[in-house]
């Protein structure tokens, strides 16, 4: 995946600065701002490339080259110095990432790291006073993403129904032909299950689908509820494999379109419904067997927890099985230092992902969604982390939306694919670091006996 900017080509005997003509003095001003940012270049692990080709190697192989691309890149990065002022110089093209962006998202870590002392900070602002404010070469550009995703503040309460409509859509509804580029042949948008670890990304993704269902324990014959259906891959396998009539409910028109005609091809409409509904609109007209949820969590908010695990309480047999699965905060249930709360704020930490990817979303720690679930009545049966798993489904993901780069810019535009590309990477970055979690949680609904629909023990799981 690295590309012949991201590989280094100087030997031990060579300068570690290459120029491709006389230096400007504008790139030794950067080059300055860049030691004060990274450290000087024979303590760095990637390289740093200028508009004019001037290029600082570290010592070893570089995995990912930082491509500057005009002389106020750096200051668009750092004034005011944020993390989000940070990502916006790579999604505006001030500067790009060629090579392994995922090894490229603790850049920002490097930075908040440097400047958090007081003398590095002045010296840096005072270099950076010396870079120009606008420059001719740059080719900065604008999104639309950002003030869509600031207009959801003129549509009710964080959480509401309609606010919350508007905050799915905003993710799903860049387009099925986008999504189609990168995921699975079966759309499946949430971490697939490498049980060898080699699988296909297709292979790994079906495992995924049995193991919920395998989880669920789903008979011929069952009624299945799937909160946040997405394109309705659960659904339709879960009908044709194992026989239950199933309901999928999403806000996304788009995705609810998309798995209607899925459903017809397959030739399931009499077994298979798909529904544009809030969760919170579920009663118990809609009585079911089993639940699932996939990748619906992150989206309901810390206050509506009770909520969502209460629509689901309402509409499962006695006896049932409720599988939810869903990203969680591991950094959150660790003890914080006095003063990282203000700094977070100061800093703007995961505005990013809030304002380009997930507008409301926020994840918490998994002790938050049990007790949750545990205080609308459900019992908690099992808990299993697919930590590693969803890196190697997110590295696919980078991967192929990487190879389809000139589709994916045609379809949605330069600003949105840089988005995708450093969202997914720095989530790949974040699961192997265990800044975050998923967690699949299986939790009954014991009758007023206390009985559960479960065997003694998890044979079943791996007897097929």
């Amino acid at each position: 995946m690295l590309s012949a900017l991201g590989a280094n080509p100087m030997t031990a005997t060579q300068t570690a600065v290459q120029r491709a003509r006389p230096s400007d003095p504008r790139v030794e001003a950067a080059r300055t701002v860049a030691a004060d940012l990274f450290g000087p270049p024979d303590h760095r692990t990637f390289a740093v490339r200028y508009w004019d080709g001037t290029t600082d190697w570290p010592p070893g192989a570089a995995p990912f080259t930082l491509q500057v691309n005009h002389a106020a890149a750096f200051r668009h990065m750092l004034l005011p110095p944020t993390e989000l002022s940070i990502v916006e110089t790579y999604l505006f093209n001030d500067v790009d990432i060629v090579g392994d962006i995922e090894a490229a998202t603790d850049l920002a870590n490097i930075v908040e790291k440097r400047i958090a002392h007081t003398g590095a900070a002045l010296q840096l602002f005072r270099h950076l006073l010396s870079l120009p404010r606008h420059d001719d070469q740059q080719t900065r550009t604008s999104s639309g993403a950002a003030h869509v995703a600031r207009r959801l503040v003129r549509f009710g309460r964080i959480h509401s129904v309609g606010r919350d409509a508007r905050a799915v859509r905003f993710h799903y509804d860049v387009g099925n032909d986008f999504y189609r580029l990168w995921l699975d042949s079966n759309l499946v948008y949430s971490c697939a299950y490498f049980e060898r670890g080699d699988e296909s990304l297709d292979v790994a993704q079906i495992k995924k689908l049995d193991l919920v269902c395998r989880k669920l324990r789903l008979l011929p014959g069952e009624r299945l509820l799937d909160i946040g259906c997405g394109w309705g891959a659960l659904v339709i396998h879960a009908a044709k494999r194992y026989g239950v009539s199933a309901t999928g409910i999403t806000l996304s028109e788009q995705q609810a379109a998309f798995a209607r005609d899925r459903v017809a091809r397959e030739g399931l409409m009499d077994r298979v419904s798909i529904q544009v509904r809030d969760y919170r609109t579920l009663d118990e007209s809609l009585r079911v067997d089993k639940v699932s949820s996939v990748g619906m969590v992150e989206h309901v908010g810390e206050r509506r927890l009770r909520d969502y695990f209460a629509a689901a309480y309402r509409v499962l047999s006695p006896g049932g099985l409720f599988l939810n699965h869903g990203i969680v905060s591991l950094e959150d249930a660790r003890p914080m230092p006095l003063l990282d709360p203000i700094w977070r704020r100061l800093w703007q930490r995961d505005q990013f992902i809030r304002r380009y990817v997930f507008p409301d979303g926020h994840l918490v720690p998994s002790k938050m969604v049990i007790a949750s679930a545990e205080a609308e009545g459900f019992e908690m049966r099992d808990v299993e982390s697919l930590r590693e798993h969803y890196v190697t489904t997110l590295r696919h993901w980078v991967h192929r939306l990487e190879e389809r780069a000139e589709e994916a810019r045609s379809l949605v535009g330069d600003v949105t694919y840089r988005v995708w590309r450093l969202y997914m990477a720095a989530s790949a970055h974040g699961f192997r670091t265990a800044r975050i979690g998923v967690i699949q949680t299986l939790l009954a609904k014991p009758d007023t006996d206390g009985a559960v629909d479960l065997p003694r023990n998890r044979r079943d799981l791996f007897s097929r």
